[in-house]
């Protein structure tokens, strides 16, 4: 890629990106919503529409605005159409409660509000006035005191809140030409969103991206991983996560590829959608990717059109690989690893990396950026082979965490080295390797145990469908693991099968001293384990 073709020059905001898009792929198919079908000239006129409202209401540049709401074309058009108007995008995860969706509304003084009605079962409207009752504010939620607007995604709304198709008309007074001279002044160096992390390990902090780090990122994405124009990419990771909307709607704006939208998943939709939808491409986590292979109707769908898998987590079974470019036959299975706070994407597999490569690391550096395994907090780096904390370097790192200079100087050095909190090996071809959360290592008779290398070999054991693995005081050892394992359908493993097992594959240290079978294990909608929550049934228990 030249210099001038970088994606962050060509585009230089996410708002030109649409614009290009509208017009370079005007004829092909955008976005599939259910029955909704449209193309990307129409995408473009969706959004300039939503953008002209956002402007309508109020929205100056720099303002920030959120989206609480499920995979659907709405999210796209309100999101896009935000950032259209010079705001920056606040995602919600779908997964929070009221009170953890209005921590991050407060947190980043969100001015506007776009929510889903109800999902999963759950009014997030209800939901969110509950967790916003009291305070002093004049505008629609008294305890969230900056959000001066909430729009429903849907036909109804409650008083003081407004529905869609409301906020849409109230833009039919912005002129197109301010639309637009609202878009060109949007500056590369300009936040685009604020990415607040999952909170698994604590309260959610936001990472700031910018306009050109997103645009560079994932137009290095989209090219090494060979996503191409006409592609159809059904889009299971959710919207609010960084996969799911830069390596989702960014990718397929860039490269003209069909949006496949699926709000929740569930493996029968999703083999439904590959072979009515003719489906080639399917990021997400290794369970989505095992789920489908072992499903009993598996044979009954046509997956023929399947071409390009992505997939990133700690442990990714040698297996599972194996399966999906030999059973599906999928040319094209990439392995990565990135964070919020490195706009997501840190390394990545190259096609044609052998198997093993990509089911037993994350790949390499992506191009003009630096990976290190460092000793201790003064950064020195280890040696090849040798595991120590991931620190990253380079045009994807955030500009900090959203006015948080404390957690920002923890997290950046001065010569801008992002300490990730991971750790990590790098093989002597530069391959990056996880192994676990600093937070998760646990220390048995002196040995660091790391879960995610025991969650591997366990993952290995033919009846064992999925894993988890932490850590548990024994007065002897201090700390030794236990394992939360799912059993392969008609299995009958017991947990001294397991652990006499695990002696014969893996060093003692390693080997779990205790196994309590569970029908799934508790992930977060982006498909981490919640180990937080493994440790709080220990105690308990």
């Amino acid at each position: 890629m030249t210099e001038d073709a970088r994606g962050d020059l060509r585009w230089r905001s996410i708002a030109g990106l649409v614009r290009s898009a509208a017009v370079e792929y005007a004829d092909r198919e955008a976005v599939v919503d259910g029955r909704v079908r449209i193309g990307y000239a129409q995408l473009g006129e969706r959004v300039e529409r939503s953008a002209a409202a956002a402007i309508a209401a109020g929205i100056e540049p720099g303002d920030r605005v959120a989206v609480w709401a499920p995979n659907t074309l709405e999210w796209i058009v309100s999101a896009l159409g935000a950032v259209s108007a010079g705001a920056v995008l606040v995602p919600l995860n779908t997964r929070f409660k009221g009170a953890e969706a209005a921590y991050v509304l407060r947190r980043s003084r969100a001015r506007l509000l776009f929510v889903t009605g109800t999902f999963l079962g759950t009014s997030y409207v209800a939901s969110l006035r509950r967790a916003a009752a009291e305070g002093e504010g004049g505008g629609p939620l008294p305890g969230l005191p900056h959000l001066e607007q909430v729009v429903v995604l849907a036909e109804d709304a409650p008083e003081s809140f407004r529905t869609w198709k409301d906020f849409l008309a109230g833009g039919e007074g912005i002129r197109a030409e301010t639309v637009r001279e609202r878009a060109e002044s949007i500056r590369p160096e300009a936040p685009s969103d604020i990415i607040f992390t999952s909170g698994t390990t604590g309260s959610p902090k936001g990472a700031v991206i910018t306009h050109a780090q997103s645009l560079r990122c994932y137009d290095v994405w989209s090219e090494l991983a060979g996503l191409r124009e006409g592609d159809r990419y059904l889009i299971v990771n959710p919207f609010f996560h960084t996969f799911g909307y830069k390596a989702g709607i960014i990718a397929c704006l860039m490269r003209g590829a069909t949006m496949v939208p699926q709000p929740v998943f569930d493996v029968d939709t999703v083999l439904a959608n590959i072979a009515a939808e003719r489906i080639s491409v399917l990021p997400g986590p290794p369970t989505l990717h095992q789920a489908l292979l072992d499903h009993p109707q598996r044979d009954q769908h046509d997956l023929s059109a399947l071409r390009l898998v992505v997939t990133g987590a700690t442990v990714v079974p040698l297996r599972l690989v194996e399966r999906l470019r030999g059973e599906l036959r999928i040319s094209t299975v990439l392995t990565a690893y990135g964070l919020s706070e490195a706009s997501g994407i840190v390394t990545m597999c190259r096609r044609g990396d052998p198997a093993e490569v990509i089911a037993s690391t994350s790949g390499r550096p992506i191009p003009d950026t630096e990976v290190k395994v460092v000793a201790d907090r003064q950064g020195r780096a280890q040696p090849a082979g040798t595991a120590g904390e991931v620190w990253v370097r380079g045009h994807h790192v955030m500009q900090g965490y959203f006015e948080d200079p404390a957690e920002t100087a923890g997290a950046l050095t001065a010569d801008g080295w992002l300490r990730t909190g991971d750790i990590g090996i790098l093989d002597a071809g530069g391959n990056l390797r996880i192994t676990d959360r600093i937070k998760d290592m646990f220390i048995v008779g002196g040995f660091n145990a790391y879960p995610a290398e025991i969650e591997q070999l366990l993952g290995l054991h033919p009846d064992i469908a999925d894993v988890a693995v932490v850590g548990v005081p024994d007065p002897r050892l201090g700390e030794v693991g236990k394992a939360y394992a799912v059993r392969r359908p008609r299995s009958t493993l017991t947990a001294d099968d397991l652990i006499a097992w695990s002696r014969r594959e893996m060093a003692n240290y390693k080997v779990p001293r205790e196994v309590e079978f569970v029908t799934e294990l508790p992930r977060n909608a982006s498909g981490k384990v919640l180990k937080r929550e493994l440790r709080s049934r220990l105690v308990r228990e």
